[in-house]
């Protein structure tokens, strides 16, 4: 057959070229299927517009909260479906996993996991639906990494109330989430607790954080906290220290690790779709060896990331995951996820460097998935410690 004519591949025929779908229920298979339509069809269209103007998709919002897809989330005990969910997601658009993240992964997780009773039927019923949107403010201007220990955000009890001060950085939602889950040192016993603002406190301000160059829709926001009242009952029971928070960031960590995975087959979807259809010298770029052979590398590195993840699904369902397997997972998927989105880009030649191009936004939004939820260097140090019993941080 002639170079003009490609075979039908299995990429083309399937969006799951090592098949790994095909470990699911066969419900799961059919609504991640379901779902998979959905990003490529209403999200995937609309992303690209919103991302070169800053903005974000609000008009996205009674779609998401339509297809359910927060409870559907919640409800199933299968990580690898949550994940190949994840994958999808990331892979019509970043910004937008990344918004739905902040709000299922670690609000309302948080709520689920570390809330009261009463918190959780409060709170839950509005966010499961998507009827309230929420946001959690952990790190701060001047602390990333070093946040556990050099928290300056403060929460002082005086009697039925909690007074907050301080100021948090890179908050996902911050500027309209109805809830914020803002992390403080309690200045009675030293340790760091959670406590559920609402966006009209008096006293709690935002601030976008605009010029960015990646996940361009995301609204993070500075917030600071003047002498914000809170009553009681708005602290999380479930967090009396930092350690509290360490299933969040495990599994939050994870989430990340699969937004790498998405972003690289959405990578792939793009050069490959170009460079079957742009013709230099009379053939199309695909008939060329050295593309093939870079589009390849890229479906190499996307599938590697995709086995590790696997692995890391079964150890979350069997309850064996530990930070050290998260941060092994979201380096190394971070780390070729980088490589691929850069093998990519040039197959676009000219056209994947404006801010039009798909290819440019998923180049740039990869350098967000490499650095938040613990930047590669970080995670790759919880990593070393693990392996020689030696911290260098």
């Amino acid at each position: 057959m002639s170079p003009a004519s490609p075979t039908r591949s299995a990429w083309s025929s399937s969006a799951d070229i090592l098949g790994v779908s095909d470990i699911l229920h066969r419900d799961e298979r059919i609504r991640l299927e379901e779902l998979r339509e959905f990003f490529q069809t209403r999200v995937r269209p609309v992303a690209l517009q919103h991302w070169s103007a800053g903005t974000f998709p609000f008009e996205l919002l009674p779609e998401l909260a339509n297809i359910g897809l927060v409870g559907t989330l919640s409800e199933t005990g299968n990580h690898l479906f949550s994940g190949l969910v994840q994958l999808e997601f990331t892979r019509a658009d970043t910004s937008v996993s990344t918004f739905f993240g902040v709000h299922n992964e670690l609000f309302t997780s948080a709520i689920q996991l570390l809330g009261s009773a009463e918190q959780k039927r409060t709170y839950l019923p509005d966010l499961l639906a998507m009827r309230s949107v929420g946001a959690f403010a952990l790190t701060e201007p001047e602390h990333g990494s070093d946040i556990s220990r050099l928290m300056q955000t403060t929460a002082e009890r005086r009697g039925d109330e909690w007074i907050l001060n301080g100021a948090k950085r890179w908050i996902g939602n911050g500027t309209f989430a109805d809830f914020v889950l803002v992390w403080a040192r309690d200045v009675a016993d030293q340790q760091i607790k959670g406590f559920v603002v609402e966006k009209d406190r008096a006293g709690f301000t935002t601030r976008r954080i605009a010029n960015k160059t990646a996940v361009r829709s995301v609204q993070n926001a500075d917030i600071v906290l003047d002498n914000v009242h809170l009553p009681f009952d708005k602290w999380l029971p479930g967090t009396t220290n930092f350690a509290a928070t360490n299933g969040l960031l495990l599994n939050s960590r994870v989430w990340v690790a699969w937004q790498a995975v998405g972003q690289q087959f959405a990578a792939v979807d793009v050069a490959r779709d170009y460079v079957l259809c742009r013709h230099q010298f009379r053939k199309p770029l695909a008939a060329n060896q050295l593309v093939q052979a870079t589009v390849v590398r890229m479906l190499e590195n996307t599938s590697l990331s995709l086995g590790l993840m696997v692995q890391i699904a079964r150890m979350q369902t069997s309850g064996t995951l530990t930070m050290d397997q998260a941060a092994l997972a979201k380096s190394t998927c971070t780390r070729y996820m980088r490589e691929t989105v850069a093998l990519g880009r040039p197959l676009l030649g000219s056209n994947g460097i404006t801010v039009e191009s798909e290819m440019a936004k998923i180049f740039a939004d990869a350098e967000a998935i490499y650095s938040y939820e613990g930047t590669y260097e970080m995670n790759s140090l919880i990593v070393g410690r693990a392996l020689t019993g030696y911290s260098t941080f």
